[in-house]
C-alpha cells in the first residue's frame, strides 16, 4: 500500500512537472550566417520558428518578404524554402510568417485593406492557392504579428479575417510578439479579441518592465500579461545574447534560478521566445536554457 502511494504521489509530481513544461520559440531569418531553416528544426530545442519577415504590405503595396541573405524573393529564389518547411513541420514544428518588424513599410488603411491582406496571406503562405506562392506549395502553420510600425488601426480586423479560415482544413494559429509596456502601442486592441494562441512579449529593449538585476519590474509586467490577456499561452521573449537587443539580455543562471521559477506558477505560461537564430548560436542560450523551459 505504502509503494502505490507512493507511485501515485509520484505520478501527481511528474504530471505536475509535465503541464508546467513549456517551449522555445525562436526567429529565423534576418541573418545568412544562421544556418538553413532545416538546420534550425533539427537542433531538437525549438518548438515554433517564426519566419521573418513579411515587411511590406497594406495600403495597396506589393507585399514582399525579406529573408536577408537566405534567398532572393525577387527571382523567385525563396521557394526553395518549401522542403525545409516540410521538414520542420515534419518533426512536429510549428512554421509561423512574421509580419512587420522594426524596418517595414507596412500598414492597414481599411477594414477592406485588412481583409485583402489576409486574403493574401491565405492564398500565398497557408491553405489557400496562389500561382505566387513566395515560399513554394508549403503550408505554414499559421501568421506572427511583430507590429512595430505604420498605424494602430485593423489589426483586430486583420485577426478576424485570418481566424475566419480555420474552417477551411488544418488550423490557422495566430501569435504576436508585443512589446512589454502594457497595453501593447500597435496591437493592444487585437489582442484583446481572444484570438490569439501564442503570445511572445519582449522584454527587452523596454527598461520599465524588463529585468535587471531584480524581478519587480519584470514579474509585475508578467502578471498584467497573463492575466488581462485572453490568449492560450504567454511566452517571455529575451534577446540570445547581450548583443541580440539593446538591453533586456537575462544571463542563463538568473534566468534559470530566478525568472523561470517565479513566472511558470501561471497557467498561461508557454516557454520562452528568443531573438534570434544567428545570436542563439553564438551563445547557445537554447540550448543552455532547454530543460529549465
Amino acid at each position: 500500500m505504502a509503494n502505490q502511494l507512493a507511485l501515485f504521489s509520484l505520478w501527481i509530481m511528474l504530471l505536475a512537472v509535465g503541464s508546467n513544461a513549456g517551449g522555445i520559440a525562436i526567429y529565423w531569418g534576418q541573418n545568412g550566417g544562421e544556418g538553413t531553416l532545416a538546420d534550425t528544426c533539427s537542433t531538437g530545442n525549438y518548438d515554433f520558428v517564426n519566419l521573418a519577415f513579411l515587411a511590406t504590405f497594406g495600403n495597396g503595396q506589393t507585399p514582399m518578404i525579406n529573408l536577408a541573405g537566405h534567398c532572393d524573393p525577387y527571382s523567385n529564389g525563396c521557394t526553395n524554402l518549401t522542403t525545409d518547411i516540410k521538414s520542420c513541420q515534419a518533426k512536429g514544428i510549428k512554421v509561423m510568417l512574421t509580419l512587420g518588424g522594426a524596418a517595414g513599410s507596412y500598414y492597414l488603411t481599411s477594414s477592406a485593406d485588412a481583409k485583402q491582406v489576409a486574403t493574401y496571406l491565405w492564398n500565398n503562405f497557408l491553405g489557400g492557392k496562389s500561382s505566387t506562392r513566395p515560399l513554394g506549395e508549403a503550408v505554414l502553420d499559421g501568421i506572427d504579428f511583430d507590429i512595430e510600425g505604420g498605424t494602430t488601426q485593423h489589426w483586430d480586423d486583420l485577426a478576424r479575417y485570418l481566424s475566419e479560415y480555420n474552417g477551411q482544413g488544418k488550423k490557422v494559429y495566430l501569435t504576436a510578439a508585443p512589446q512589454c509596456p502594457f497595453p501593447d502601442a500597435y496591437i493592444g486592441t487585437a489582442l484583446k479579441t481572444g484570438l490569439f494562441d501564442y503570445v511572445w512579449v519582449q522584454f527587452y529593449n523596454n527598461p520599465p518592465c524588463q529585468y535587471s538585476g531584480g524581478i519587480t519590474n519584470l514579474e509585475d509586467a508578467w502578471k498584467q500579461w497573463t492575466t488581462e490577456i485572453p490568449a492560450t499561452k504567454i511566452f517571455l521573449g529575451l534577446p540570445a545574447s547581450s548583443t541580440a537587443a539593446g538591453s533586456g539580455y537575462i544571463p542563463v543562471g538568473d534566468l534559470t534560478s530566478q525568472v523561470l521559477p517565479t513566472i511558470k506558477g501561471s497557467a498561461k505560461y508557454g516557454g520562452v521566445m528568443l531573438w534570434d537564430k544567428y545570436y542563439d548560436d553564438q551563445t547557445g542560450y537554447s540550448s543552455s536554457i532547454k530543460s529549465h523551459v
